[in-house]
């Protein structure tokens, strides 16, 4: 079955035509992030679009007989972010992303708003998620949220703008804080807290649901045989888990993206927001997860790759020829950080540095102060019971052996670069769009496993001992007053 998988990332949006699982062609524009002051993250919610018309027009010049048949489209997406929409459907402001950090005042009052809110949707307050967003623009911004009508995530604004349904489905939705989370419906509750209601959100569906169809101007622009339906689709990392066929209680995954992401996947809903662990639906139902996020993992290292003036190839390069481990430290605090800390005010820092470091050391420093980041993340997961026996790797950093080799010792966790990881978010959304299109769930197998890192003994113990010695960045740096 043809089907198209649509990722809408921060960096870039994505869209994988694909013959079951085969990829018959692939085409992407980049985004970008506007920050107009400190702690903000924003995007334009037109660049998306724009972006996907011209990744389908793309598609069409190089493959229009495939891209004729295509059944369903499913779109998965960077989440948490706030897209508000007049009772046009008018877009009022640009979307306040994932990463933005400007509402973390809003989350004490949140949770002092509603007490049960960590029990209902299984997290506790953070400015990355969309609710303390709504809550800073009803408080700086009151004529937007007063002429706000609906509230869209990203993918979800998409979905509007292709079949003019407003639907959302579990994964992406349990990033806003207004879903119960074990019930899989939206909180009343939850949603007066912010001053909003039920109606102000789209309709749930799971991911592997119908959820719209093509609009008729689409369909004749990009030459369907017929209308698509579109999937519920998923969240970008259950996007990702569908990919990996990680929908097993145990199941685990790394992802190397923009942020980074040690997730396992749960039968049941097992929250444990105390260690600031995500504890959210799974695209798919009857189905939960668990996740610890690291806001800049790859990040991380573009960040360095761009300050340096050197591609990120080049620096991985130079620092395998280095000796295995930095003289110095790197905490990846770039945009704060959530598992285990939820600091959105914390920034990174390089300490250790002497006259000899040089730049290799520096870039060996970056990747592993982002392997024990994940290695607190992994900490958090296992004080809320859970112990992983092994994770696949997807994500851009996914491609690096030297990286994947350094995190399976940080972790002390076999890990395994799997196929098609390129596409791993749209792969998944294509699999949810032919589960919508008829096809049961034995479409979620799991990929070719292309190469395996298994932890080292000697190696394991000496990161585990140098990142008992890294945490003490986070104290040290979170104790630094803010520049001026």
């Amino acid at each position: 079955m043809i089907c198209l998988g649509i990722d809408l990332g921060t960096s870039a949006l994505k869209a994988a035509l694909l013959d079951d699982d085969e990829p018959i062609a692939v085409a992407i524009r980049p985004l970008t992030v506007q920050r107009p002051q400190a702690d903000w993250s924003e995007q334009d919610p037109e660049d998306w679009w724009s972006a996907f018309v011209a990744c389908l027009d793309e598609l069409r010049s190089r493959e229009p007989a495939a891209l004729s048949e295509t059944r369903a489209i499913g779109l998965a997406g960077q989440m948490h972010g706030a897209t508000l929409l007049g009772a046009r459907g008018d877009v009022l402001r640009p979307c306040i992303l994932w990463n933005d950090g400007r509402s973390q005042a809003q989350c004490a009052e949140l949770e002092s708003r509603w007490p049960a809110l960590r029990a209902v949707t299984g997290n506790p307050a953070m400015a990355g998620f969309t609710a303390p967003k709504l809550l800073w623009v009803r408080q700086h911004e009151p004529t937007i949220f007063a002429r706000t009508a609906r509230v869209l995530l990203p993918k979800a604004w998409l979905r509007w703008r292709l079949t003019g349904e407003a639907i959302e489905e579990m994964s992406d939705a349990s990033g806003t804080l207004w879903l119960d989370v074990g019930a899989r419906r939206w909180s009343a509750d939850a949603l007066a807290a912010c001053g909003m209601s039920v109606e102000q959100m789209p309709r749930l569906v799971e991911g592997n649901a119908v959820a719209g169809q093509v609009g008729g101007e689409w369909v004749r622009r990009w030459g369907f045989a017929r209308s698509p339906l579109v999937a519920g689709g998923a969240g970008d990392n259950a996007a990702g888990a569908v990919a990996l066929g990680a929908v097993h209680a145990g199941d685990a995954f790394v992802s190397l993206g923009t942020s980074g992401v040690l997730w396992a996947t749960t039968a049941r809903f097992r929250p444990n927001p105390d260690h600031a662990v995500h504890a959210f639906c799974h695209a798919l139902p009857e189905t939960w997860h668990q996740m610890g996020v690291v806001l800049s993992a790859a990040a991380s290292l573009a960040w360095w790759a761009r300050v340096t003036g050197t591609d990120e190839a080049t620096l991985l390069a130079e620092a395998e020829a280095t000796p295995p481990s930095s003289p110095c430290w790197f905490a990846p605090y770039l945009s704060g950080e959530r598992t285990p800390h939820n600091d959105t005010a914390v920034r990174a820092g390089f300490t250790g540095i002497d006259a000899g470091t040089g730049r290799a050391d520096m870039t060996r420093a970056v990747f592993e102060g982002v392997g024990y980041a994940l290695r607190d993340a992994k900490d958090s997961l296992a004080a809320a019971g859970t112990l992983l026996a092994g994770a696949d790797l997807i994500g851009g950093g996914a491609r690096s052996a030297l990286w994947g080799q350094t995190l399976a010792d940080i972790l002390d966790l076999p890990l395994h670069q799997v196929a098609h990881s390129d596409i791993g978010c749209a792969l998944g959304a294509a699999r949810l769009a032919r589960m919508a299109a008829g096809e049961g769930q034995a479409v979620v197998g799991k990929p070719e496993r292309l190469r395996s890192f298994e932890p080292r003994a000697a190696e394991a113990a000496r990161q585990a001992a140098r990142h008992a010695q890294w945490r003490a960045l986070y104290p040290a740096l979170a104790a630094l007053p803010p520049p001026r």
